[in-house]
């Protein structure tokens, strides 16, 4: 009994297929992008320009104000500073995060970007934390604009790099 030469294996080895990255982390990775950008540019742009946003005062304050209608004492500027920041980075993380991780994440992101440009010039005063930082001049206000309308970007551009990102 001789064996055909035709007759021939015809699976192939089984590939391991590489994955995409899960929403959820491409969403955060994103947000998490996009907050450490606008956080770097406005503690950058703030040492060498006196007409720079300062978001952080913004933040200082909000916190001061929260701790002494708990009945608490405000830290000192340095330690509020820091709090400030890290505040900026973990709620600006999760607003860039709905910039998403489908198709339309740059535009999201822009759109975003510029919804909470425009908001950190308008809120502020209703909110009792003074406009003088976010608004106080033309340019400050297009500044603040700008900054966050390049983060939401950062954010959106981040998040559709990611989609081709297989792990």
């Amino acid at each position: 009994m001789e064996l055909d030469n035709t007759t021939r294996r015809t699976r192939k080895t089984k590939k391991t297929s590489k994955k995409r990255l899960n929403k959820w982390l491409r969403s955060g990775i994103s947000g998490l992008a996009g907050a450490m950008a606008v956080t770097v540019l406005h503690e950058t742009v703030r040492r060498f320009y006196p007409n720079a946003p300062r978001m952080d005062i913004l933040g200082m304050r909000a916190i001061a104000k929260g701790l002494r209608y708990a009945g608490q004492t405000p830290p000192d500027d340095d330690q509020l500073h820091t709090l400030s920041l890290l505040g900026d980075i973990v709620s600006n993380g999760l607003y860039y995060s709905f910039s998403g991780g489908g198709k339309m994440a740059l535009w999201r992101g822009t759109i975003l970007g510029a919804a909470a440009g425009v908001g950190g010039v308008v809120l502020p005063g209703p909110m009792g934390l003074g406009v003088a930082p976010s608004a106080r001049t033309k340019e400050t206000q297009a500044l603040t604009i700008g900054y966050y309308l390049v983060a939401g970007v950062v954010a959106g551009a981040v998040a559709k790099w990611l989609r081709k990102v297989k792990v």
